[in-house]
């Protein structure tokens, strides 16, 4: 169970290493708007504004993950199945993180569909 939580705990503060890039970007803009964040990083492009997607992907991603991992604790279904796919998500999703930053967009949607596979993996396991 501690792998598992772990896990949990990665992908809830990804969007905080996600969130690196973008700050150093919209420093490199003339300096990090505190007041105007969001208004500032409208204007970003390239890395800059892949790195804000990947931002806010990351959120997205944590909407579909949490839940899940929360249901499987709940559920008290953890074993080395699910271990193995929190795992596999939170690798495949900084991998995901890598790849929009590099702009490397086939791969990254590569690796988005395997973590939503991994989710559904743990659905498949509490239905079996």
């Amino acid at each position: 169970m501690t792998i598992v939580v772990i896990c949990m705990a990665i992908v809830v503060f990804m969007p905080m290493l996600a969130k690196v890039p973008l700050a150093m970007m919209m420093n490199k803009q003339g300096g990090y708007d505190n007041r105007l964040p969001r208004e500032q990083q409208k204007n970003l492009e390239g890395l800059g504004a892949r790195s804000k997607a990947a931002h806010e992907n990351c959120f997205e991603a944590t909407t579909f993950f949490a839940p899940t991992i929360l249901l499987v604790l709940a559920l008290n279904s953890v074993n080395h199945t699910t271990a193995y796919l929190c795992i596999m998500f939170v690798v495949v999703r900084l991998a995901y993180l890598v790849c929009y930053w590099s702009d490397w967009h086939l791969l990254r949607s590569l690796f988005w569909g395997i973590g939503m596979v991994t989710v559904a993996a743990h659905y498949y396991l509490l239905l079996s």
